[in-house]
């Protein structure tokens, strides 16, 4: 952009030589909208697999977007250097673009699978390379339409057109392109607007190219490929997970939320949520008795809600208590409880808990439902996923649990996974703080699940907690003689001071990020 200025005595005489096209200047300008849009989806891709692959959504977000903004403006920087030629400069700036860009996606996920710890390499080098490049299509564009506009409609007309196209694609991104294309077959999709911008504008330039067949021959081979790409991203992508996965995957899917994969070694089956391990089922069930039964068994539960938990694994163990009336199902991603109401194999798992008439599913965000939620519950379970990011983290926070408080009954109890108090000490004790930062009264647990390792639950009430002497009939794993160990924790797991969990801060989000990059704590 810095270039413009001085493009302005060339452009009168420049207009005066050319006479202006209405139909070429808005065509112009449509694809500064293109090109704004594809720049700015390569962004969010970069972003969105970052957080995917590694967690921690606002640093990821935040880091790239700060790297791709200074590349961008590296990128301006050195359009002045371009004098001559700007037309095919530009084509070829689009075809890298288009190249470097639709295959972002596919290259970041085979990285990770590959490279181990030199994918951020790859992440930043990618994000680098595009951001220059993107920072330079902008002022040549606004070079080139400087021979039909004035200074002041030039700047006023790109600017708005380059805005309007990242609006559009900031807004299509989740809502649309993610949910029903995937990244890799998002990345292919704006890689070949690119390439047919480029192949636009060999053509309507032609005559001021010096080898035009060789320049359109290059955007269609460019264009043809990217297509190609589209065409085959579901097979690019299964290949890619099956990288990232030891064991076939059978199911995958990516929803609104977030990318559903169910893996599958004999009789092992594995679900991941964006990488992440949810269960094995070999050993789910001590996961699952753990969660429920220390704090259910011997209390009158009639009503009883779980947060998260779309899998209903433990709606399963809870519908082993006769007393119990109903239980509300509270999960945000309708892909996930569908899936688990659909599928034989899951169905069979879960013994079909999700379809118990006693069951009420309900598709919404955990914190904004119970805020407006007015039901009393006896025994809640909050099986949310890990706290490996801020949205994560707010299920976490002493505001969640002073929500969570108010819809309990005055004997009920709450009972939290909350990480594992070996691998994330802190975490674990972070949480407990925050519980009892808000009131409750706590008791925190332990048990060894194979595929975790030592995990750890939480049960949180109003009045002291007292182990169960009794557990129901046909449990595999927990019995009232394992209460001490389960109860008990030694040394290695023992309580550190840690701060609340506050919207504000997230610190939870912290300490989880830096123990699981550590591998062990203190």
């Amino acid at each position: 952009m810095s270039g413009t200025a001085g493009q302005a005595g060339v452009a009168a005489g420049a207009r005066a030589a050319t006479p202006p096209s209405e139909a070429l200047t808005r065509a112009l300008l449509a694809s500064v909208f293109v090109v704004a849009a594809c720049g700015l989806v390569y962004e969010l891709i970069a972003a969105a697999a970052s957080t995917y692959l590694l967690g921690d959504s606002i640093t990821q977000f935040s880091v790239v977007i700060g790297v791709y903004l200074a590349a961008m403006g590296v990128g301006s920087w050195l359009s002045k250097h371009v004098e001559r030629g700007l037309v095919a400069r530009f084509i070829d700036i689009e075809l890298m673009i288009a190249v470097l860009g639709g295959f972002s996606a596919a290259v970041m996920f085979l990285a990770f699978a590959y490279a181990g710890p030199g994918f951020r390499v790859v992440l930043y080098a990618l994000v680098v390379l595009v951001g220059i490049l993107v920072g330079l299509e902008i002022p040549l564009v606004m070079r080139i339409l400087s021979e039909r506009l004035g200074l002041k409609d030039l700047v006023a007309q790109v600017l708005t057109f380059d805005y309007l196209g990242a609006l559009a694609v900031s807004i299509a991104f989740p809502l649309v392109l993610v949910p029903h294309l995937g990244l890799i077959r998002t990345a292919f999709l704006f890689g070949f607007m690119n390439a047919v911008v480029a192949l636009w504008a060999a053509w309507i330039f032609r005559a001021r190219l010096a080898s035009a067949r060789a320049v359109a021959a290059r955007c269609l081979a460019v264009t043809a490929v990217l297509a190609g790409g589209f065409a085959g991203a579901e097979r690019l992508t299964h290949f890619a997970e099956n990288q990232l996965y030891a064991d076939q995957i059978v199911y995958a899917e990516t929803s609104r939320y977030q990318r559903i994969v169910v893996t599958r070694w004999r009789d092992d089956l594995r679900l991941y949520l964006n990488g992440n391990l949810q269960f094995s089922s070999l050993d789910e069930y001590r996961y699952h008795e753990a969660l429920v039964h220390p704090g259910l068994a011997g209390l009158p539960a009639r009503r009883v809600l779980v947060l998260g938990g779309g899998d209903g694994l433990a709606v399963r163990e809870i519908l082993r208590y006769p007393q119990v009336e109903s239980v509300t199902l509270v999960d945000l991603d309708p892909a996930m409880t569908r899936l688990f109401s659909q599928a034989p194999v899951l169905r069979a798992l879960n013994r079909d808990s999700l379809l118990d008439p006693k069951v009420k599913v309900v598709n919404e965000d955990a914190f904004k439902w119970l805020e407006a939620s007015r039901e009393q519950f006896d025994f809640v379970v909050a099986d949310f996923p890990d706290p490996s990011n801020h949205s994560l983290g707010k299920l976490y926070t002493a505001s969640f649990y002073e929500v969570l408080r108010r819809r309990l009954s005055a004997h009920g109890r709450v009972v939290i996974q909350s990480t594992s108090p070996l691998y994330a000490r802190r975490s674990f004790w972070c949480v407990v703080t925050t519980l009892e930062s808000v009131g409750f009264s706590v008791a925190p647990y332990h048990a060894l699940v194979p595929s975790f390792g030592e995990w750890g639950y939480i049960i949180a009430s109003n009045a002291p907690y007292a182990p169960p002497e009794r557990y129901p009939e046909g449990l595999r794993f927990v019995t009232p003689a394992m209460n001490p160990a389960l109860f008990g924790f030694p040394k290695d797991m023992s309580r550190l001071p840690a701060e609340v969990n506050r919207l504000n801060n997230q610190v939870l989000v912290q300490y989880f990020e830096s123990e699981w990059r550590r591998g062990i704590s203190e």
